[in-house]
């Protein structure tokens, strides 16, 4: 199940509002594993386009049976939920979020 799938089972229609949509890993030194036939950026770029997430891991708020949320959903199927510094970055703001608003916190 998709983390899109998973948020639109788990919360109350019309209530999502995700955080941090807009933050994209970047590859400043250039990783590339022997393993691996394409590079970092490469394989970010195509997890990108197959899943129409920017990253692993989708975090914002929304009610839950009418109680508000701050929630964090990973996704495998983005490089098998693997998590760089922006996923740890997202859940890190939601964590903060959560706590200075005083909302239950799902990850």
């Amino acid at each position: 199940m998709s983390s899109s799938d998973r948020i639109e089972l788990s919360i109350d229609p019309g209530t999502w509002n995700p955080m941090d949509e807009d933050m994209v890993s970047m590859d400043p030194i250039e990783f590339h594993s022997e393993e691996e036939s394409e590079s970092y950026k490469n394989r970010m770029d195509s997890y990108q386009r197959k899943t129409g997430l920017t990253e692993t891991v989708q975090t914002g708020t929304g009610q839950l049976n009418g109680i508000p949320v701050a929630i964090g959903i990973m996704d495998f199927q983005f490089m098998g939920g693997s998590m760089g510094s922006v996923v740890g970055e997202k859940i890190t703001r939601l964590v903060e979020h959560a706590g200075n608003q005083l909302l239950p916190l799902i990850l």
